[in-house]
This record gives structure tokens, sequence and C-alpha cells, in this order.
């Protein structure tokens, strides 16, 4: 049954002369946003519909935190048609990659076009079902394990628990969403934590600093009680954090508040170091995502 569509705007942010109190490093990268794009019709049974959010608005954001490149992963709002990613990937060029929506009917010669145009990820986003399914993740990661991608997963973290088996035998690196979605209050105690965790060290598994404001009860400003999750992650390994935006932050809340100089900032915190700061913001995307490496 197809699900009513909620018309959401953005989150407000701050006027644009808001800035990061520490810029980013050079060849910095936001590892996580979207484009909406009213050309493109959203699918049938899509969760949420937000205004446009296009490839001029965001690279005033870009402009404004001091970024250099960034990828774009294509929101629930459009099943698994990816035509508004790679629009506007084609607008940005080479200081973009792509993470695809695809299902299991998707063809091998659709994989490698989407290979040829930049595409180097598939998302399974189970917080708002519809597209995909956790019984896809495992076949699909079998096939993309040869074009080197990754699978990037947007789990509750009760379905990463019951789901950890499956997750540890993927041929494939994992790119967690959102912190993993570990709840607070539990945080590191949850078991989906020592999970991720537990993958990270064995060098499979990325976690994205992200979508704080999803997971987070306390909130804006600070979001401090995802600190410690983000805090454990970052000083198990420093090499496996990358951080995104996750901009227009398309919400069901229109009165929530996002300050992306304000998630910068937060991130940078939580590194720690000016070293550490400069693997989540360059180093580790290069490795991830293919970007030139860029020599500090």
């Amino acid at each position: 049954m197809c699900r009513a569509a909620v018309t959401v705007a953005w989150s407000r942010t701050p006027a644009g002369e808001c800035r990061p109190k520490l810029r980013a490093p050079a060849g910095a990268c936001d590892s996580h946003f979207h484009i909406y794009d009213g050309r493109f019709p959203p699918s049938a049974d899509a969760a949420l519909t937000p205004k446009d959010a296009l490839v001029p608005h965001y690279l005033q954001l870009r402009q404004r935190l001091g970024l250099a490149r960034g990828v774009i992963v294509t929101p629930s709002t459009y099943g698994t048609d990816n035509r508004c990613t790679l629009d506007a990937m084609a607008r940005l060029g080479d200081t973009v990659r792509g993470v695809a929506v695809v299902d299991t009917s998707v063809s091998t010669a659709e994989l490698e076009r989407l290979h040829e145009l930049g595409i180097r990820g598939i998302r399974f986003n189970l917080l708002r079902p519809g597209a995909t399914t956790v019984h896809m993740i495992e076949p699909m990661a079998q096939r993309v394990a040869e074009m080197g991608w990754h699978v990037q997963l947007h789990l509750p973290a009760e379905d990463i628990v019951e789901n950890c088996g499956m997750l540890s035998r993927l041929p494939v690196p994992l790119v967690f969403d959102h912190l993993g979605r570990i709840p607070p209050p539990q945080g590191i105690r949850h078991p989906a934590f020592g999970i991720i965790l537990s993958l990270i060290q064995r060098g499979r598994v990325w976690v994205k600093i992200s979508g704080l404001n999803l997971g987070s009860r306390i909130g804006h400003p600070g979001y401090d009680d995802l600190a410690q999750v983000a805090r454990t992650f970052i000083q198990a390994a420093p090499e496996r954090v990358v951080w995104g935006s996750d901009w227009p932050h398309p919400s069901r809340r229109p009165s929530d508040t996002v300050d992306d100089a304000r998630l910068l900032d937060i991130a940078a915190e939580w590194a720690g170091t000016g070293a550490t700061w400069y693997k989540i913001m360059t180093h580790n995307p290069e490795a991830l995502y293919g970007f030139p490496k860029i020599i500090p």
C-alpha cells in the first residue's frame, strides 16, 4: 500500500554569513548530502517530498563552509530513480562522487553506466522502507563487489544486531550512515555499537558523522548525547570516519533548526587534533570515494 507523502521544507538554517570557527582543511569533503529537484517526480511511496534544494543552493553552502568536494546520496524521495543525483553530479563535475539506490532488478549494464558517471556505492535506507529491503543487501553486495563499490547502510540499531552475521560476511566495505543510528541514552552500551566497532577493527567499515539532528534527543546546538559514540569511533579508528552535512536536512518537523557551520564545528571538536581532522575531512574520503589525493 502506498503511503501518503509528507511535504516538508528544509530545516531552518541561520543567515548565510554564519561560518564555522575552524575552516575545513584543503580538499575537504562533505560525504553526505542530497539534491532535490522538482523536475524529477518522487516515487509513489515517498514518505518525504521536500521542496527544491538545487545545485546552486548547495554551492552556496560549500563556499560558506570552505568545502571542496562532496558525495551526493540519492534520497528516499526518489526510490530507485537516480536521475536527480546523476544530473547534479554532471553539473558539479569531478568534485563529486555519488551513492545510488538500486534494487535486485538492476541490470549489469546499468551498474556499469552508473560507475562511468561517478557512482561509487549503493545505499539501503531501511528507516524509510519502500525501495529496498534487508534481503537485497547480500545479493547486491555480491554484484557490486567486483566494481570496487561500497554498501551504505541506514539501518535501525536493532536491525544491525539482528543481521550482524550477514553484515559480517559481506564482500564489500560498509559505510554506516549517521553514526550507525546508535540511540541515546544507551550509546556505546547498545549492542549495535559493539558490532560496528568490531567490524571497524577488522578494517571493513566506515562511519559517517552526519544526521546529528536525526539521532539526538537533546538536539541543537550541541547534540551532546551523541558525543561519546562519535568520539569513541574516532579514537578507535580515525582513518575510518568521514563527515557529512546531510544537507538540506529534510524533516517532518519544520521547526527544527540545523546550523551547518555548527555541525562542522562539532565534528572538529570531536576529532580533537588537526591531524585527525584532516583525516576525517580529506584523507578518508579520498580513500573511500576515489578522489585524487591532496598532499597537506
